[in-house]
């Protein structure tokens, strides 16, 4: 990632030689006043999305795991081609792990 060279400081600081036939001081600072202006918003910008992605990673890292179960994409459920049989897997899979052992321990019969 590429490193930024100056801060509004050091654009601000900025003194050029002079010559002869030059530019207008007066252009030059006011452009370089503007420049300053939104160099210092993208600082700001960068500042606060940085922040941003931090509160985002520490929710991220308090929010639970979710379980097996729920970790199932859904997105099968809503879809019209479900057939049943895809119906009775996801059914079974929910209650080996809602009810578990009794489940195992009754399928003896």
């Amino acid at each position: 990632m590429a490193s930024i060279i100056f801060s509004a400081k050091d654009i601000f600081e900025q003194e050029f030689g002079r010559e002869v036939r030059g530019y207008s001081k007066v252009e030059v600072d006011e452009f370089l006043d503007d420049v300053i202006k939104d160099y210092e918003t993208y600082a700001a910008l960068v500042k606060s999305l940085r922040q941003e992605i931090a509160d985002l990673k520490e929710e991220l890292a308090r929010k639970p795991k979710p379980s097996p179960v729920q970790a199932e994409p859904i997105e099968a459920a809503t879809t019209s081609s479900m057939t049943n049989f895809d119906i009775l897997k996801r059914l079974n899979r929910l209650e080996k792990e809602v009810f578990g052992k009794q489940i195992l321990d009754n399928s003896d019969f």
